[in-house]
């Protein structure tokens, strides 16, 4: 049976300990057997994605995350964060993670947007 909320935890985990410089021990403790990769700009399977955010982290080092929500249902996790990188340029994120029987990432898809300056609405993206 799968742990809605242990996933819910794993995925956060996961995108925090990559997005904060650590891609490689985010792939170990989190990642299954193979890691299909839906971003176009990231490679697929495990070593493309520790290249990818190794190299974010370095020419990026100060950029942060916030974590608004997460949504789980079946083998799958929704995250939906808030991301300020240099020059205080911000984005929202959607990142999907579908997990394995044992609780393991193995796929991902995103969806990326920059917060805009100015809005048809007075609502926030979050």
């Amino acid at each position: 049976m799968t742990d809605l909320q242990q996933n819910k935890r794993a995925a956060i985990a996961f995108y925090r300990t990559a997005f904060e410089g650590r891609p490689r021990e985010a792939v170990e403790r989190y990642v299954g057997d193979r890691y299909i990769q839906h971003n176009p700009w990231v490679g697929d399977g495990p070593e493309a994605f520790v290249a990818h955010f190794d190299r974010m982290h370095e020419e990026y080092p100060d950029k942060r995350i916030e974590f608004v929500r997460a949504v789980a249902e079946g083998d799958l996790v929704a995250v939906h964060t808030h991301q300020v990188w240099p020059s205080d340029t911000e984005f929202v994120t959607m990142d999907f993670f579908r997990f394995d029987e044992q609780g393991k990432i193995i796929e991902h898809w995103d969806a990326v947007q920059e917060v805009p300056a100015t809005s048809a609405n007075p609502n926030t993206m979050y």
